[in-house]
């Protein structure tokens, strides 16, 4: 069964019908791309002609863009890949980050969830100082709240102690501009389904004078850089939506009018509603809405039986809810009762219109049960 209004497009985007076309054309061809044959040849340039449009749109070069199964892999080549280096990652990272580096150092970051710079100089001065290499892990825009990092910032302050930058831009891709010199880093991640593109693909892009050692081996392909046959259909789905996704950009004007409307009447209705991360800047089509008192797991079954899907946020892989490490370090009291609603280029007024009037009535009925409690 599918929701009649979808509004988790942070967590997978509906597949576009250019990276569908384009993955029918692809299951067509039987012959492996490594393969010297015409049937592997025309697979080979499914592969070039969708790393082409991959590295144009994150102003990176095709020959170090390395194919991956997704974001969390690409994350893990990233920060693993390096050797001999010491590891700093915000606090606030996506948990293929977190979880990829037990031993990293974590950069604090204030309470609207941005990092604090300052930290981050002290951290890379005495790492400096102690003769460490150094790689940053710095995502550009987060997952659970939509609050954007000033990774350049970033990746100018790095640079200057000889750290390499990473970026994971999974959520970023296809809402803000990603272009890897204007990012000053080094390596980014993305991932296709979060732009219209097929589930279990994904790439790292790499800056000349990276060199990585794969953690999949077996294999020649990607340059040696990871093992394993190209997923080619997946593969022409994600160039596919990479070519539409520049032009998609530009619709995301349309999408901040939706989630800023949406916000402004719940925060008229509800004035112990709080916005994770409204004092700064965040993704035009994200809202962390926190209703204390409310789990977060209770909001999301009752949006379920409305035929409403969102997510709490802080979902983990099996489906249970567990506290999100974004918001605790955000200062964040009540983290339980925060749900996350994200937009996408084919939300409409109705749908917004839907959720508002479902999330209201919820609200209500949590209000009067309340008050019933307390009469009693």
């Amino acid at each position: 069964m599918t929701n009649p209004v979808y509004l988790d497009y942070n967590a997978s985007a509906p597949l576009c019908h250019e990276a569908r076309q384009a993955m029918l054309v692809a299951m067509e061809i039987a012959g492996n791309p490594s393969s010297v044959h015409a049937s592997g040849r025309a697979a080979r340039k499914i592969v070039d002609h969708a790393r082409r449009k991959i590295a144009d749109l994150i102003g990176g070069d095709a020959e170090r863009v390395i194919f991956t199964s997704g974001g969390t892999e690409a994350n893990n080549l990233a920060l693993n890949g390096l050797e001999d280096v010491t590891v700093f990652t915000s606090a606030v990272e996506h948990p293929s980050v977190i979880e990829a580096r037990s031993d990293a150092k974590r950069i604090p970051v204030d309470a609207n969830g941005v990092i604090d710079l300052a930290a981050l100089e002290t951290m890379l001065r005495a790492a400096s100082d102690a003769g460490q290499r150094v790689l940053v892990s710095v995502m550009l825009a987060n997952n659970e709240t939509g609050v954007i990092q000033p990774v350049a910032k970033v990746g100018l302050l790095a640079h200057e102690y000889g750290a390499k930058v990473h970026c994971d831009a999974v959520q970023a891709l296809g809402r803000l501009p990603v272009d890897m010199g204007q990012l000053l880093v080094d390596m980014v991640s993305i991932s296709a389904h979060k732009i219209g593109g097929p589930k279990g693909i994904g790439a790292l892009a790499i800056a000349p004078g990276v060199m990585l050692v794969p953690q999949i081996r077996g294999g020649g392909q990607e340059k040696y850089r990871r093992g394993g046959t190209e997923n080619v259909i997946g593969i022409a789905g994600f160039g596919a939506a990479a070519e539409r996704c520049e032009a998609s950009r530009a619709k995301m004007d349309d999408v901040r009018a939706l989630r800023d409307r949406l916000e402004t009447v719940l925060a008229s209705e509800a004035p112990e509603l709080l916005i994770a991360g409204k004092g700064t800047d965040r993704l035009v089509n994200t809202s962390c809405l926190i209703l204390p008192g409310m789990p977060g797991e209770t909001q999301v079954m009752a949006m379920d039986l409305a035929g409403v899907a969102i997510s709490s946020g802080s979902a983990c892989s099996s489906g249970k809810v567990r506290e999100s490490h974004v918001l605790k370090e955000m200062g964040v009291t009540d983290a339980g009762s925060a749900i996350r609603v994200s937009l996408g280029l084919e939300t409409t007024d109705d749908e917004i219109d839907t959720f508002i009037r479902v999330w209201s009535r919820m609200r209500g009925n949590a209000v009067r049960k309340k008050s019933a409690r307390h009469a009693a």
